[in-house]
């Protein structure tokens, strides 16, 4: 699945656009996140957003993940 479609279903199960997923559409664009080969089914999906988004995203979760995506400023 190309990383527009991909975002496309993430942004759909998110309900719009969430600073993490703005981080993870960044990183899919500019090649420093791939991917799974076998993405999760609809239902693994909306289960784990649904426990990601039990809680807001912090500063400090923002800028873990994008350090673990390889960019150095979140902003």
């Amino acid at each position: 699945m190309p990383h527009i479609a991909f975002l496309y279903r993430l942004r759909r199960l998110f309900g719009g656009n969430e600073p993490h997923l703005e981080t993870i559409a960044a990183a899919l664009s500019d090649g420093r996140l791939k991917q799974p080969a076998h993405p999760m089914s609809d239902q693994e999906l909306s289960r784990a957003i649904r426990e990601f988004q039990s809680l807001p995203p912090s500063e400090a979760s923002l800028k873990k993940l994008a350090q673990r995506l390889g960019d150095p400023d979140p902003s």
